[in-house]
């Protein structure tokens, strides 16, 4: 039972489906259209529904080797090419190489109502010559109205409308059905999405002046399928259609670390910068110095010999060169060596959809190994919080997944809260930095920190940031009793520190002089004593020797008394001797 269940929920999965070769639409339906069914593209006027069915016959027969047959009812074969030509496609080309085959079809409307009757069965034989001549899987049926707008009868249209679906089911084509949008429905008719398999809506508004356009897949038969609206773009190269959701978090990751040009800010990240591939926010109000420094991360990184992408959206490229004169930064021996390039544009110039396409083709062409965006709140207010806050995630996980490291700034309000796009924005940075003006003693002065930076220790200091024409400075701020001194405060109290500490020299100089006086007349004592010492020492070393010379003479002379006194005494001795013998012979 288990297993039999597994292999119906895999079948409904892997329904077969047809690739658009649109980017991003492939994504949201999970593969494509379903292959070998009728899909429906409805919406309102300009929306794009024909370039859309255009490129789906286009790309199937360039990429897949799908012919296809494109049958117009309002346009001629040359206005298709010339409207297909803006997108790069060259329609008129593959209809040459017979992979594309386009037919218009004149429905006059006078006729129907004069004869009072209406037949599919000319149509289908037109439709089928063409699919035959070609060998055609895919169809383009553009516009429906035009073909039933005359049957005033819902049962007939209708009945019409599923035959002509099955019709094309029956012939194994994928095709591709273009409708008006109604005022209540999906379409004029109200019938043409119930009897299709898949339903797409385009739709075309205008918001604060700026003009966006969004696509939703309402309907998707025996498939699962993105059921958000996404925005969608139609540029040079075609749609593209890049939804959140298809964006996954599988980006490779480096312990490589790359210096920020700053060396005291690269000391606050442990010394060696932030992670390559990484992205990070800067935070400030005006003038606080966010291009500055996003100036010298872009110059250390190209006098690595990295590619440095810089977006402008408030200075055109030659002030922001000029202006880093300055500080005695120059830019432009990076600009003419190809290493550093600047795209500046308003805002205002087109909507958030346009912004991110138009930088996605720059970063395709130019490839680089940095990007700077200056600033991204200046977009993120074309559109609402969560769009621009969705604008600001694919534009990160494009670039995380060329592992590109990226360094946006963001302008903020005076006063210490978040704004709401600024909070939401933080979350999605890898690390997060802030500049703040801070005043005090009649003077502004701007002091920077790190608020984060995942997977690396950094520095929880306040730290003055100083901008001088030698370049840029952070500087550790004075934290006294009062809190933070910058600016002239803190110059003033490391004057009166400088002078403390000259003064406390000063005095330890003194007592070095005294003490080595005391020391000299020490010694010049101890001297003294010594040379009385020595004198005395010599003097009785000379007794000394004059009474061990008498005492020396003294002995001998004694000495030699004694033995003379023992020479005597032996003499007496023999006499007393040789009287006793005398006496005993007598």
């Amino acid at each position: 039972m288990q297993s039999t269940a597994r292999k119906s929920f895999s079948r409904s999965i892997l329904l077969p489906r047809c690739p658009t070769g649109i980017q991003g639409l492939d994504e949201i339906t999970g593969g494509g259209l379903p292959l070998g069914r009728p899909t429906l593209v409805c919406g309102s006027a300009g929306c794009g529904k024909t370039l859309l069915a255009a490129e789906f016959l286009v790309r199937g027969a360039v990429q897949f080797d799908e012919p296809g047959v494109f049958m117009a009812f309002e346009e001629t074969e040359a206005e298709i090419n010339a409207n297909v030509a803006s997108l790069g496609f060259n329609l008129a080309g593959l209809v040459r190489q017979k992979k594309v085959m386009v037919d218009y079809v004149h429905v006059e409307r006078t006729e129907v109502q004069g004869t009072g009757e209406y037949d599919l069965e000319g149509l289908f034989v037109r439709l089928n010559h063409a699919i035959d001549a070609i060998g055609a899987k895919r169809v383009v049926l553009d516009t429906l109205e035009v073909l039933f707008a005359t049957l005033p009868n819902e049962a007939i249209l209708r009945s019409e409308l599923q035959r002509l679906f099955r019709w094309l089911k029956k012939k194994g084509v994928t095709a591709v059905i273009t409708a008006e949008r109604g005022r209540e429905n999906l379409t004029r008719h109200g019938l043409e999405e119930y009897v299709s398999d898949c339903v797409i809506l385009l739709d075309h508004r205008v918001n604060d002046q700026i003009a966006t356009r969004h696509l939703r897949v309402v309907k998707y038969r025996g498939a699962l399928h993105g059921t958000n609206e996404f925005p969608f773009l139609i540029g040079e190269k075609g749609l593209s259609v890049l939804p959140i959701t298809s964006l996954g978090l599988h980006h490779n990751v480096t312990n490589e670390r790359i210096g920020t040009g700053i060396p005291r800010l690269d000391a606050m990240l442990g010394g060696r910068g932030f992670f390559r591939g990484s992205s990070i926010l800067l935070t400030g109000t005006a003038g606080t110095g966010k291009t500055i420094i996003s100036s010298n991360f872009s110059s250390a990184a190209a006098k690595r010999g990295e590619r440095v992408l810089f977006f402008s959206f408030e200075e055109s490229p030659n002030q922001i060169v000029r202006n880093m004169h300055s500080i005695g930064l120059r830019l432009e021996p990076l600009v003419r060596r190809g290493l550093l390039r600047f795209h500046s544009a308003r805002p205002s110039l087109c909507g958030l959809e346009m912004h991110l396409a138009t930088m996605f083709k720059e970063i395709a062409a130019f490839q680089p190994d940095v990007v700077i965006v200056d600033p991204i709140t200046s977009l993120m207010e074309l559109g609402t919080v969560s769009e621009g806050k969705g604008m600001v995630t694919r534009l990160i996980d494009y670039l995380k997944a060329g592992h590109i490291t990226s360094l946006f700034t963001s302008l903020t309000q005076g006063g210490h809260a978040l704004n709401q796009s600024e909070g939401g924005m933080s979350s999605l940075m890898d690390a997060w930095m802030l500049l703040q003006d801070f005043e005090g003693n009649g003077e502004r002065n701007r002091v920077f920190y790190v608020l984060k930076a995942r997977g690396m220790g950094h520095s929880n200091q306040i730290r003055e940031f100083l901008i001088s024409d030698h370049g840029i400075d952070i500087v550790d701020a004075y934290i006294g009793p009062s809190g933070v001194l910058t600016g002239s405060a803190r110059a003033a109290q490391e004057a009166l520190e400088n002078a403390a500490v000259l003064t406390g020299q000063q005095e330890a100089a003194r007592l070095k002089r005294e003490v080595e006086r005391k020391r000299t007349a020490i010694e010049r004592q101890i001297s003294g004593l010594r040379s009385e010492y020595e004198a005395e020492a010599e003097e009785l070393r000379h007794i000394a020797e004059q009474v061990g010379i008498s005492t020396l003479k003294l002995t001998t002379e004694r000495a030699a008394s004694g033995l003379r006194r023992q020479a005597d005494a032996k003499t007496a001795a023999g006499t007393l001797r040789k009287s006793r013998s005398a006496r005993k012979r007598q």
